[in-house]
């Protein structure tokens, strides 16, 4: 009977018990270290008519960011999805609006390069003629380049700060450049 019981604990006392025992004895088993009678004990109250079973709340409460972090966790762990299966006519109008479109970023980024080139051959012209230019007062040449490349003011104490280096405004402009503005 001993061996019994202890097979049972292990194997969480769901199966059935012999026929060979009487159930007494298990009853008796059963509440072996109880100090109370079986009827003293504590019975649970019954749930009302229609009503659902009660659960223990277990939940913790949700963060603010809880459903956000949730959709990050599902799409960063989610498996990629399959490569594009096309017919063969749709994927030559892909492949042509592709390359059409890689054709078209190209020449916008040589136009900019083209027009970065020239604001820069612009300014190395400027510098030049500053640099062979004789100074005021009989000053030697390149003097006006020397003082237009000092950075006076910029760093250390008596520096303008970066605040103000651009006016103040409220808002940001529309337009951060004007590009066309001439003299």
């Amino acid at each position: 009977m001993a061996s019994m019981l202890s097979l049972r604990g292990l194997f969480g006392g769901r199966q059935s018990r012999p026929s060979s025992l009487p159930a007494t004895i298990t009853a008796t088993a059963r509440n072996l270290f109880s100090t109370s009678s079986t009827s003293m004990a504590r019975v649970p109250p019954k749930a009302a008519p229609g009503a659902k079973p009660m659960r223990k709340n277990r939940t913790a409460p949700k963060s603010e960011n809880f459903y956000r972090i949730k959709t990050l966790r599902q799409n960063m762990f989610s498996p990629a999805p399959p490569p594009l299966r096309m017919a063969r006519l749709r994927y030559l109008r892909h492949w042509t609006i592709h390359r059409a479109w890689q054709l078209f970023r190209r020449q916008q980024h040589d136009a900019i390069a083209k027009e970065r080139q020239r604001m820069h051959a612009g300014m190395y012209n400027a510098c030049e003629e500053l640099r062979q230019t004789v100074g005021p007062e009989g000053r030697a040449e390149g003097y006006l380049y020397r003082v237009a490349m000092e950075k006076k003011g910029v760093w250390g104490t008596d520096a303008v700060p970066i605040e103000y280096a651009r006016f103040q405004t409220d808002y940001p402009g529309k337009e951060p450049w004007n590009h066309d503005w001439k003299r």
